[in-house]
């Protein structure tokens, strides 16, 4: 052990409490990555799961330089080679503002500081597709595929916290977007690991503090242009304010909730449809229409996009979805449904899903 005026026992930061709850966030996210069970190649049906995270593996840690992902940082270069993994840092410049390329060149040098190896840095184009926020995301993201393919790595880890679940499900109830949107952002998806998921942000400003880190704040958090900072600044703070506090953990805890509940109904639209699905000599898949009037509508739904998302690789929307299920709950006789890349149409019966060419999927 180092002698308490040595230069490494200087640098050793003092155990606060936000050291504390950072670090088990990463302890605890390692061990239950470590847990899952392993994926069987040969099962091709239902939802994709993550695989276990593998001993020894590489991990790096998505690293902007900011207070979330510098906690995650430290807090990884301390329990990572403790749980026997491998620790390195990806840091992406988008180059959307001055003076972005010192700001990665900062990041990195803070991620070799901390120990962190290898350390990337991306640097990459953001298109105006989509939005600028959806836009630099999908750069971050195909940088986080190139770093994992570079490297091996088995795990990006990712430092959004309870704050960012809230603002991901408030938003989703916005647009509307049903269930799997209000899930909010996974914890592991076999590719993206988020350890600090039940933290607040205010804990991560914390463990910098305390640990000495210099955090860079990114003027891009308080441009009151971007749908998620007006969240963020303007719309959380007067729920809080109006309803009282937690707002934000009742969020993030409905999120894990809908998880749980969707986990299951997948579970048991997999096992229902591997019932009612079949092969027709002509190659088309059936599914047998009686057996899915039977069903409540959101296992009946599911059943649909599970096997059209198995079957021909597409998903759909509700609007897709409905116009579907009308096949089984309102039919009058009408003529096939079109959905992208695929034909529906029933007969004797059945459903049947073909590949149509006249509809090609293009997403």
């Amino acid at each position: 052990m180092a002698p308490n005026g040595s230069p490494a026992a200087q640098r050793r930061p003092r155990l606060t409490p936000a050291i504390a709850d950072a670090r088990r966030a990463v302890r605890t996210a390692l061990a239950a990555a470590s847990a899952l069970p392993a994926v069987d190649p040969r099962d091709d049906h239902g939802p994709a799961r993550p695989g276990p995270l593998a001993p020894g593996a590489l991990v790096l840690v998505g690293l902007s330089g900011g207070a979330d992902s510098l906690a995650l940082a430290a807090a990884t270069a301390f329990e990572a080679p403790r749980a026997g993994y491998r620790a390195g840092a990806v840091i992406v410049d988008h180059g959307l503002q001055e003076g972005s390329a010192e700001v990665a060149e900062r990041a990195a040098a803070q991620a070799g500081s901390l120990g962190l190896e290898p350390v990337i840095v991306e640097r990459v184009s953001v298109e105006a597709r989509g939005g600028p926020e959806a836009a630099a995301r999908a750069a971050r993201h195909a940088a986080f595929d190139r770093a994992s393919a570079a490297t091996g790595a088995d795990r990006i880890l990712l430092a959004h916290t309870l704050d960012d679940q809230a603002e991901t499900v408030l938003l989703g109830l916005a647009r509307g977007s049903g269930p799997s949107s209000l899930q909010g952002m996974l914890p592991d998806t076999g590719r993206l690991l988020r350890p600090f998921l039940g933290l607040r942000r205010a804990t991560t400003r914390a463990f910098c503090a305390d640990s000495g880190l210099e955090p860079w704040d990114d003027p891009h958090n308080d441009d009151l242009s971007y749908t998620r900072v007006r969240v963020r600044h303007q719309v959380l703070p007067v729920l809080e304010r109006e309803l009282g506090p937690g707002v934000a953990e009742a969020l993030a805890r409905t999120a894990e909730q809908l998880r749980e509940d969707d986990e299951a109904l997948d579970g048991l639209a997999l096992e229902w449809a591997l019932e009612l699905v079949s092969q027709a000599e002509d190659g088309a898949v059936t599914l047998d229409v009686r057996g899915l009037a039977a069903d409540p509508p959101a296992l009946r739904q599911r059943i649909i996009r599970l096997v059209v998302s198995t079957e021909f690789g597409v998903s759909l929307s509700r609007t897709h979805t409905l116009a579907v299920a009308a096949l089984i709950t309102d039919w009058h006789g009408q003529g096939p449904v079109d959905l992208p890349g695929v034909r529906v149409v029933r007969r004797n019966g059945l459903l049947e899903f073909r590949p149509d060419p006249a509809h090609p999927h293009t997403s």
